[in-house]
């Protein structure tokens, strides 16, 4: 029996390595399959890289890389004493903050709503409905949200002339301190269906006899949610999060462009469109470049932050 038990801790089961070469050959159509999408973000993800140097240049069009002045930091310096720039970099966390806590935290509780829906009919009509939005243009959107919030025929100002709540109608485009609700809640009808997809595939990964157990105890339908779907998705709120967090000053600009107007452009100017009218628009490419590297290096900066943070108290992270 000694020596058995000795043999038995001594013994260590062999590990049956494959090389590289093995595990390439064995798995070479997995590898063929990805190829497409590793040349896609190669080629519009990395190789464009290149172009921030032209952010350390006094970049001419028409030379070559090679021929333009470097100038060093000179355009980050500028963009730095600009006043202009901390007026943008306002309006563009402040439009961000209120689309994470709206843009983030609504699609969850649609999604467990839409979960305890049971008719499936009725279910399946109203997931259609509301992904539809995304679908569509920011184009066809921001008409549509003019259109409902004109003085000229407008139903939010109908609604609100004929119930009394105000005398005349409120030129609600025109007004910079509504901009950021206007845009954030017209972000919030177009995105909400689609980002509550990720959720409801969350849920549907989800044990049922735990809910079975859950009945079986007594437990209603709040306390199977607080219970058991919340902490089934918990691990996919914490990465949709991390990455939301990442993205907090990416916000693109079609919203502000489309939706904004010359005499709330204080209100409505972001990093982006920033980029594009000051940088861009009159040639100053080596400008525009360096908002763009400091648009990334936050991007980046916000995203190991958040991870590391949530990593320490959670033990789970998205790298």
């Amino acid at each position: 029996m000694e020596i058995a038990k000795k043999k038995a801790h001594t013994y260590k089961p062999i590990k049956n390595k494959k090389s590289f070469w093995g595990s390439l050959i064995h798995q070479r159509y997995l590898y063929f399959m990805s190829m497409p999408f590793v040349i896609w973000v190669f080629v519009f993800n990395y190789l464009p890289l290149w172009g921030w140097t032209m952010a350390f240049q006094n970049y001419r069009p028409g030379k070559s890389m090679g021929e333009q002045e470097w100038v060093g930091l000179q355009h980050f310096i500028m963009l730095f004493q600009d006043e202009r720039f901390y007026l943008v970099l306002r309006n563009t966390l402040a439009m961000s903050l209120m689309g994470l806590i709206l843009g983030f935290t609504v699609p969850i509780v649609f999604a467990i709503l839409l979960n305890e829906v049971r008719k499936k009919a009725f279910k399946s009509t109203l997931q259609t409905i509301t992904y539809l939005p995304h679908f569509v243009s920011w184009v066809v959107v921001a008409g549509i949200v003019t259109k409902v919030l004109s003085i000229d025929g407008g139903v939010v100002n109908q609604v609100l002339t004929a119930t009394g709540l105000v005398d005349e109608p409120i030129q609600f485009m025109t007004k910079g301190g509504l901009f950021w609700i206007i845009v954030t809640l017209a972000d919030l009808w177009k995105e909400m269906g689609w980002n509550s997809i990720i959720f409801l595939a969350a849920m549907a990964g989800i044990d049922p006899q735990l809910y079975e157990a859950a009945k079986v105890d007594g437990a209603g339908r709040l306390r199977q949610i607080w219970h058991i779907t919340l902490p089934g998705i918990r691990p996919t709120i914490l990465v949709v999060l991390i990455l939301s967090i990442g993205n907090l000053i990416s916000i693109g600009f079609e919203k502000q462009f489309l939706l904004g107007n010359s005499t709330i452009v204080d209100y409505s100017e972001v990093l982006d469109l920033y980029a594009l009218n000051y940088g861009i628009g009159l040639g100053r490419f080596s400008y525009g470049t360096a908002i763009g590297i400091f648009n990334s290096l936050v991007s980046i900066i916000l995203l190991f932050l958040a991870n590391g943070i949530f990593k320490r108290f959670t033990n789970q992270s998205v790298m």
